[in-house]
């Protein structure tokens, strides 16, 4: 688990579940808050599951997984740009459809 959070961007707070392995990490300079319960964690399952659904490259690690880092760091931005756009514009029109395609930046 040191490892895996040495690797990774840093942040100033990280939440969890009760797991032991995540009490026994360095989080340094960072506060860990362990968490009886999903209240600070469901959103970012949400966003996972969300990725997981639009981009089949995060499904699985075969045929559709990019072995381009570059290719899938591409990827991954394209959609959050397209997402954030489209859950402004629900915020903005809650009654009219919208759909992800809908909201891809095209130079045309």
């Amino acid at each position: 688990m040191q490892d895996i959070l040495y690797e990774t961007v840093q942040g100033s707070s990280y939440y969890s579940d009760l797991h032991t392995g995540y009490q026994t990490v360095l989080y340094w300079p960072a506060i860990h808050y362990p968490m009886p319960d999903k209240s600070e964690t469901y959103s970012v399952e949400g966003d996972n599951a969300e990725l997981r659904h639009y981009l089949a490259r995060l499904v699985r690690k075969s045929r559709c997984f990019s072995r381009c880092e570059k290719a899938l760091s591409k990827a991954v931005k394209i959609f959050v740009f397209s997402f954030n756009k489209r859950q402004l514009y629900k915020q903005q029109y809650p009654k009219y459809p919208t759909h992800l395609i809908d909201f891809l930046y095209s130079p045309t």
